[in-house]
């Protein structure tokens, strides 16, 4: 099947990929001349694993392309995706006007039947407004008699995992009423669909609701799980036997109640946040999403509370290394990062800090350029050289085995503060760390006292 892409941002991109692979003939439309150029180069931008490779082999075998012209992509593809960003606006609300932007484009350049699909994260009712967006451009070029729908195929993909996630999908939600375009996204999606029928249709407005749903579900799973391991803390219980206590019962399940520092990325504060303003907007009081938001906003402080019940609030004598910067592992995405609010909070105190990153170490110096007061670091080693007391932040899979006495030779004192429970605190004891974990108090003392 012929396909166009409108975005090669995170979804965008993956989703091309991914179906290009499956043998449709694919071609991406960005309106950024650098990053198109880049692309058919062969250059990510992005860091997401087997992406790379996967866009590589089909730009070459012809089976993906990308391009700046909007009327060729128009003109290729019977099926159009959406896929451009949905910011928060001022309000909270998501921005739609790149969408509309897409839809507009679309309506300008077709001259046959079109199959145009929502695959952004957007409020419920943007479906209706893609559609009027076509109709008035339709109107302005006296061709109404134009055929088209607007489909709503939500992405459910986790960075880290997104093209695993694209390629074996848990489910496949298709919104839509017309008979025709079911048919037609089936027929796009039959390679993923062989073992078991993954594809749920319902009406529009139902999966337009079904992505906010489902992504504030597990930010209220991580929220709940933060919450308690707070609780944890404050009366003495360990909440990693808490976790496993709770995730052994199959109503509850283990995904997503690993407690830590918050979460983070592109999409999570975004789709909490709008959805929010949705219920406001509608004379809904979210009081569970209020309190989602609000506590993962705390949670983001909470290891920092930590360093200044050791150290004061005074840190200008202190230096710290800071393993991890991204908001999770498997990806370069600092959005929303846990690792910014207590990066930026301890240079408010004075503190310096080391950090180092697998794959974040580039957006970083992005973000934040060249500071006095943070050196970039090569490898998770250097970072520990001359700091007081280390800070975990992301749980990335080469931190997870720790080398005590290189850990302890390097640091100025044998201390510290995870923000992921990557340890075990009887280790971390014996080792003789200091060691100030997350709901874990038995583990926040002194082992020389």
């Amino acid at each position: 099947m012929n396909v166009t892409v409108f975005g090669t941002g995170y979804v965008g991109l993956v989703q091309a990929a991914v179906l290009a692979e499956a043998g449709h003939r694919v071609t991406c439309i960005d309106i950024d001349e650098n990053k198109i150029e880049r692309l058919k180069q062969g250059h990510i931008p992005i860091f997401e694993p087997g992406l790379e490779p996967l866009v590589k082999r089909n730009n070459e075998s012809g089976n993906l392309s990308f391009s700046t012209n909007a009327a060729e992509g128009v003109a290729h593809g019977d099926l159009i995706f959406i896929a451009v960003g949905t910011p928060p606006d001022e309000d909270g609300s998501a921005d739609l006007q790149y969408v509309l932007t897409v839809a507009r484009t679309i309506a300008k350049h077709m001259s046959g039947k079109k199959y145009i699909i929502n695959k952004s994260t957007v409020p419920v009712g943007t479906a209706d407004k893609v559609r009027e967006e076509v109709i008035h451009t339709l109107q302005e070029r006296d061709a109404l008699n134009l055929e088209f729908d607007v489909i709503s195929n939500p992405e459910f993909l986790k960075e880290g995992s997104a093209v695993a996630d694209c390629m074996k999908p848990d489910r496949i939600i298709i919104g839509t009423s017309e008979q025709a375009s079911e048919r037609k996204m089936r027929q796009l999606y039959a390679p993923f669909n062989r073992n078991h029928d993954k594809v749920i249709v319902m009406d529009v407005r139902s999966a337009e609701l079904a992505k906010y749903a489902a992504n504030c579900m597990l930010a209220t799973k991580i929220s709940f799980m933060n919450e308690m391991a707070v609780i944890a803390d404050r009366v003495g219980a360990d909440i990693e036997s808490v976790r496993q206590g709770i995730g052994s019962d199959p109503r509850i399940g283990y995904h997503f109640i690993y407690p830590g520092i918050g979460y983070g990325g592109s999409c999570f504060p975004k789709d909490v946040q709008a959805l929010k303003t949705t219920a406001t907007k509608l004379g809904i009081e979210p009081k569970i999403l209020n309190a989602v938001e609000e506590r993962n906003h705390t949670q983001k402080h909470y290891l920092l509370e930590k360093v200044v019940e050791r150290y004061g609030k005074d840190l200008s004598d202190k230096t710290f290394a800071l393993w991890g910067l991204s908001f999770k592992p498997n990806t370069d995405d600092m959005r929303e990062a846990p690792a910014r609010v207590l990066m930026e909070n301890l240079w408010a105190m004075g503190a310096n800090v080391r950090v180092f990153d697998p794959e974040a170490m580039h957006e970083c110096e992005r973000i934040y350029g060249n500071r006095d007061d943070m050196q970039l670091c090569g490898t998770r080693d250097s970072a520990l050289s001359g700091a007081d007391a280390l800070l975990i932040a992301t749980e990335w899979q080469q931190f997870k085995s720790l080398d005590s006495n290189t850990v302890k030779n390097s640091l100025r004192e044998p201390v510290v503060f995870d923000g992921r429970n990557l340890y075990a605190p009887t280790d971390m004891a014996a080792a003789g760390f200091e060691y100030y974990c997350v709901g874990r108090p038995q583990a926040n003392r002194n082992p020389g006292q």
